[in-house]
C-alpha cells in the first residue's frame, strides 16, 4: 500500500494543557479513516496542523510528494464580494491554478506554454470544472450560481466549501464534521458519494452511520493517546469496548495494590530509607493509576421532571407561509403523554418554523396550538447560545438552579449534574472563553435541561457535540419521564430516540410516520419500488399497445408462424422468464442493504439493462404472438 501520510510522535498544548502527545498515524491510499474525541481533546487542532494552519510542539509530519490535498474547514470563509461560482476559482488547488495558468498565457499570447498548458488541462480534466462545480453545488442544494457569497447563511458557505473540496478530486480529503448543515438527503448523497469514489479519506464527524459506511478505520484520541482500530465504527465499538474491560482491570488491581502498599507505608515508617526508596516511588505510581476514573464508569441519570397531565397540546388547523413559499396548511395534531417525536426533512422546510410556532415565538397565519397548563417547555434552539465569556462554566449553570430532583428525596448538585455532561470539575471553574465550540453547545445544552422542564423541544442538539456526549444525551432522553420534539439530521440519533416521525416534505406536505428514522427509510425505499414496478408495467402495456396499432389488420389471422419463428418465440419466454427472474433478484439485492460498494454500483448499472431487454423481448414476443393469434 502506498503511504500517503505518516504522523510520528506529534505532540500539541496550549500552555500547560496538553492536547495530545507523542501521538503516531499512518494513512495509505485506500484508507478511509474517522476521527473520534470528545470535544476539547484537539480533533479540529489537528487537522489544522496536517493543513499546515497551525504549530505543533514536537515531531514530524510526511506527506508524499506531490500529493494533492483538499481540506474542509469547519468554518470556511470567503471574500464577500464573490459570487458563489467565482468562490469556485478563488480555492487554492492544483486545477484552479492551472486555470490561470492558462489564462495568463492566452493573454500574453505564448504559443509553446500554450500547448504544454492545453495538454496539462486535458489531464487533468480542468474543462469541464466549472460543470463539476454547478453539479455537486446542485446536489448541495446551492443553486443559485450568482448569488454573492455575503448573503449565504453559515450552513450555506459550509456546503460551498464543501463542494469546492469535492470538485478538485485529491488524492487525500480531509474534513472536519462535513454533514454539520446538511439535510438527511444530502447526507445521504455524501455517503453514497465518498463510498463509490476511490478517494482516501480522513475525517472529523460525529454522524456515526456515516462513519459505519464510509469509513474502514477509526482512530480515537482519549486521554492525549491515540488508539487505531482498522474497521468501521461497529468494529470499533466492539474493539474499544475490550479496551477499557482492560483498562478499568487495570484500575482495579492498581487500587487493591495501593491498599496493600498503603497499609506497608502507614506500618513502617522506619524503614523509609534508601533501602525501600523504590516501594515508596511505586507506590506514587500506583496512586496516581489508582485514582482515574473507570472510562466506561457513565451513571445512568434518571430525573425526574416536573409533573405533566394528560393533556400535552393540540394543533388545531395551523397555517403558515412566508410570501409564496407555504410551509404548513391546516395542520391537525394531537400529541400524547410521554411521546418522544422526531422531526425531519430537507432544509427550508418548515421544521425550525413549526416548533418556534408551538412554544410561542412565532405566530401562525391561521389556527392555533392548545396547550397543556401543567406543559414546561426547555427549548434548545439553533440561535439560543449566548453565554457572557467572564463568567466560569459553574456559575452558568447555578445562575439557572443549584441543583436538580432526581425523585425519592434524592438531588444531584449543579457540579454533579455537569459532571454527568463530561465537564471535569477543573473544567467547570474553567471561563466559558476558553470553551471550545463542542463544549459551549454542551454547557448551553447542561442549562436548558437542569431547568427541570416536562416537555424538551431540541433543535438541532447533536450539532458540533462529540460521540461521547451523544451518548450520554441519548441515555438521558430515553429515560427522560416527560415529552420530547428533537429535530435532527442525526439519523443514528433518531434512530435510538425517537417513537415517530414527522416528515417535512415541503410545500405545507407532512406526513406523520409511526416509527424511527430507518423504518421510515425502508418504507420510502419499498414505495419508490413499488411506483418505479408500476410505471415499468405501465411502459410494458403502452408498447403492446402500440404494437396492436401498428400491425396491418388485413393480414391478421391470414398467416401461420414459420418454423424458425416459432423456435424464436420459444426462446423469447425462455429468456423473458430468466430476465425476470434477475431483475426480482437484483431488487430484492438493491433493498438489502447487504451489498458493497462494487456490488452496489454493478447491480445499479444491471438494472436499466435488464429492463431494456424485457422489454425490447416482451415487444418481439407480443409481434409473433399476434401473427400466431
Amino acid at each position: 500500500m502506498v503511504s500517503y501520510l505518516q504522523i510520528e510522535n506529534l505532540t500539541k498544548s496550549f500552555g500547560d494543557r496538553i492536547l495530545f502527545e507523542n501521538i503516531s498515524l499512518g494513512i495509505g491510499e485506500g484508507d478511509r479513516v474517522g476521527l473520534i474525541a470528545k470535544n476539547g481533546a484537539g480533533k479540529t487542532t489537528l487537522l489544522n496542523i496536517l493543513a499546515d494552519k497551525e504549530d505543533y510542539d514536537s515531531g514530524r509530519i510526511t506527506y508524499r510528494n506531490g500529493l494533492r490535498v483538499g481540506y474542509l474547514e469547519q468554518s470556511p470563509s470567503y471574500p464577500p464580494e464573490l459570487s458563489v461560482i467565482e468562490a469556485c476559482f478563488q480555492s487554492d488547488n492544483d486545477t484552479v491554478r492551472l486555470i490561470a495558468e492558462y489564462e495568463q498565457a492566452l493573454r500574453a499570447n505564448d504559443p509553446d506554454r500554450l500547448q504544454d498548458l492545453l495538454d496539462r488541462m486535458e489531464h487533468a480534466k480542468a474543462w469541464d470544472y466549472e460543470q463539476r462545480a454547478k453539479q455537486i453545488l446542485s446536489q448541495l442544494k446551492i443553486n443559485n450560481f450568482d448569488q454573492p457569497v455575503k448573503e449565504l447563511s453559515g450552513g450555506q458557505l459550509k456546503r460551498l466549501a464543501l463542494a469546492n473540496v469535492l470538485i478538485t478530486e485529491p488524492d487525500l480529503l480531509i474534513l472536519d464534521e462535513p454533514t454539520n448543515h446538511l439535510d438527511i438527503d444530502m447526507t445521504e448523497w455524501l455517503e453514497e458519494f465518498l463510498r463509490r469514489s476511490n478517494i482516501t479519506l480522513l475525517m472529523v464527524t460525529h454522524d456515526r452511520y456515516f462513519l459505519d459506511r464510509v469509513c474502514n478505520q477509526i482512530v480515537e484520541i482519549d486521554d492525549r493517546t491515540l488508539y487505531s482500530y482498522k474497521g468501521n465504527y461497529s468494529y470499533y465499538l466492539e474493539k474499544r469496548e475490550e479496551r477499557i474491560e482492560i483498562h478499568n482491570a487495570e484500575i482495579d488491581r492498581a487500587r487493591n495494590l495501593m491498599r496493600t502498599e498503603l497499609e506497608w507505608i502507614r506500618r513502617q515508617p522506619q524503614a523509609r530509607g534508601t533501602k525501600a526508596k523504590y516501594r515508596i516511588d511505586a507506590f506514587a505510581e500506583l496512586q496516581e493509576k489508582a485514582r482515574r476514573e473507570k472510562a466506561a464508569g457513565q451513571v445512568r441519570l434518571e430525573v425526574k421532571s416536573s409533573y405533566i397531565g394528560s393533556k400535552i397540546f393540540e394543533a388545531k388547523g395551523i397555517t403558515k407561509s412566508f410570501g409564496d413559499l407555504k410551509i404548513i396548511e391546516n395542520f391537525d395534531y394531537t400529541f400524547t403523554r410521554y411521546e418522544k417525536m422526531g422531526i425531519v426533512g430537507n432544509n427550508g422546510t418548515g421544521k425550525s418554523t413549526f416548533i418556534k410556532m408551538l412554544i410561542g415565538e412565532v405566530k401562525p397565519d391561521r389556527g392555533h396550538f392548545d396547550i397543556g397548563e401543567t406543559v414546561k417547555f426547555g427549548y434548545y434552539s439553533q440561535e439560543g447560545m449566548q453565554f457572557n465569556d467572564q463568567m466560569k462554566v459553574i456559575d452558568a449553570v447555578r445562575d439557572i438552579a443549584e441543583e436538580i430532583s432526581l425523585g425519592d428525596g434524592r438531588k444531584l448538585s449543579a457540579s454533579q449534574f455537569l459532571q454527568h455532561f463530561l465537564f471535569t470539575p477543573e473544567t467547570q471553574h474553567n471561563y466559558i472563553y476558553k470553551l471550545s465550540g463542542g463544549e459551549r453547545r454542551r454547557l448551553y445544552l447542561c442549562t436548558v435541561l437542569i431547568s427541570n422542564p416536562n416537555f424538551l423541544v431540541l433543535d438541532e442538539p447533536t450539532n458540533d457535540l462529540d460521540i461521547v456526549t451523544l451518548n450520554v444525551l441519548e441515555d438521558y432522553l430515553r429515560n427522560f419521564k416527560g415529552c420530547v420534539i428533537v429535530i435532527s439530521h442525526d439519523r443514528y440519533f433518531m434512530d435510538k430516540v425517537v417513537d415517530h416521525l414527522l416528515v417535512f416534505r415541503g410545500n405545507g406536505v407532512i406526513k406523520d410516520f409511526p416509527g424511527n428514522y430507518t423504518d421510515y427509510r425502508e418504507w420510502r425505499e419499498a414505495q419508490e419500488q413499488k411506483e418505479r414496478n408500476e410505471q415499468a408495467e405501465k411502459s410494458r402495456q403502452e408498447i403492446k399497445k402500440s404494437s396492436t396499432e401498428k400491425r396491418n389488420p388485413a393480414e391478421n389471422g391470414k398467416r401461420r408462424l414459420s418454423f424458425k419463428e416459432r423456435k424464436e418465440m420459444e426462446q423469447l419466454e425462455t429468456e423473458i422468464a430468466a430476465l425476470e427472474e434477475e431483475k426480482k433478484t437484483i431488487e430484492t439485492l438493491l433493498c438489502s442493504g447487504s451489498l458493497d460498494v462494487a456490488e452496489l454500483t454493478e447491480k445499479s448499472k444491471r438494472l436499466p439493462e435488464v429492463n431494456d431487454l424485457l422489454d425490447e423481448k416482451t415487444l418481439r414476443w407480443l409481434e409473433l404472438s399476434e401473427i400466431e393469434g
